[in-house]
């Protein structure tokens, strides 16, 4: 078998450096693919993502997995056939995560500059000349290339598969990503172990803090809004919005509004997220809603605020939550005198619903259409 294996790896290789197009092709494919194969079937994400992780695990014990084919087997993986399965590993990971956070990104928040350093990196991860001429000899670039990514990947597969809440999920991602980095580092310095030791350290200190106070910009990866909207009349038995404002007059905040969000969860999550309101910027309110992940539309939930300051004109806005902080989407108003708009503190009542079906597709479509809008 394996004398076979050492005949046929330098054809492969041989073969993906005449068509060096291929590999990034079959990586956008499979990754797009996935994420359509994932809406439909939570079976199906689950499979992926522990695949997914498999795949990793794999690419971090590369060195000491080659060690052990050599010494039982005789057999000497050739380092292009390693080269190429970790660029394959790359590739299929951005490809596959990419679309969940674009689709949850709040494109007018920070989160647009994590997600568009995963676009910047899965740009890379196809351009031959930039991985391996220029990212790959730099190792301190190239650990950093591989933790992000890998970071990116947990945040992602840990909530399909074990329905963790966004706050522990980060946390996991975080510590599991920044162990395998710095062990990888480690191992590069040319320093004594105490020195190593005292960098790895600071290292972790530094990135933890880091990743600590960067949380807002981080997009929920499997959290996203399907359905927003402002509004004075709920429809209680569809359960949904009867009309929706942008612009608001201090006459209509005497009845309250509503803050209506329907939000697309994995199956089995059960995640607390935060409606806050705020006035020109400063949060007056602050909605804790509990909500439960599964179905295709989103999990429908609303917070209702009936009592508004004296001095509301302004522009408000809401920002929908997680309890680590994510922002998950924006709903915007304005108040003003005779006309639309409004939202401040007082008593606030919050429930949550489940939402009627509506196809993933459509949802994501019209999602990536209003990615610079109200709310993502």
């Amino acid at each position: 078998m394996f004398n076979t294996l050492a005949l046929w790896v330098p054809r492969i290789v041989a073969q993906a450096e005449r068509f060096p197009w291929a590999m990034p092709l079959f990586g956008f494919g499979s990754g797009l693919a996935s994420f359509f194969l994932v809406e439909r079937k939570e079976e199906i994400a689950q499979f992926i993502a522990i695949m997914m992780l498999a795949s990793w695990c794999w690419l971090t014990l590369e060195k000491v997995l080659r060690g052990y084919v050599t010494n039982w087997f005789g057999v000497q993986l050739p380092s292009p056939l390693l080269s190429y399965c970790a660029q394959m590993v790359h590739q299929e990971s951005l490809f596959f995560i990419i679309p969940f956070f674009f689709i949850s990104t709040a494109w007018n928040s920070g989160q647009m500059l994590f997600t568009g350093l995963l676009l910047v990196a899965a740009l890379v991860s196809i351009v031959d000349p930039i991985y391996f001429r220029w990212l790959a000899p730099r190792r301190w670039l190239y650990f950093t290339f591989h933790g992000i990514t890998l970071f990116a990947v947990l945040l992602t597969a840990l909530p399909i598969i074990f329905q963790l809440p966004t706050s522990k999920s980060y946390a996991w991602s975080l510590g599991i990503a920044l162990a395998f980095t710095l062990a990888s580092v480690a191992g590069e310095l040319p320093w004594r172990w105490w020195q190593r030791g005292m960098v790895i350290i600071l290292l972790a200190a530094f990135v933890s803090l880091f990743a600590f106070i960067a949380r807002p910009w981080v997009p929920p990866a499997t959290l996203w809004l399907t359905q927003v909207a402002i509004t004075d009349r709920i429809d209680s038995d569809n359960r949904s919005p009867e009309n929706s404002l942008l612009v608001v007059s201090q006459e209509q905040l005497r009845s309250g509004l509503f803050a209506y969000a329907a939000i697309h969860a994995p199956r089995g999550l059960n995640e607390r997220i935060y409606h806050e309101w705020q006035l020109n910027g400063q949060v007056v309110d602050k909605v804790a809603l509990e909500i439960n992940g599964g179905r295709e539309a989103g999990y429908r939930a609303w917070s209702h605020k009936v009592n508004f300051p004296e001095h509301s004109l302004g522009r408000w806005q809401i920002r929908v939550v997680t309890e680590a902080n994510q922002v998950i989407g924006i709903l915007r108003f304005r108040v003003v005198e005779q006309l639309p708009a409004g939202n401040s503190t007082a008593s606030t009542s919050a429930m949550a619903v489940p939402p009627p079906a509506v196809t993933p597709d459509s949802a994501m479509k019209a999602q990536l259409k209003k990615m610079a809008g109200e709310a993502e």
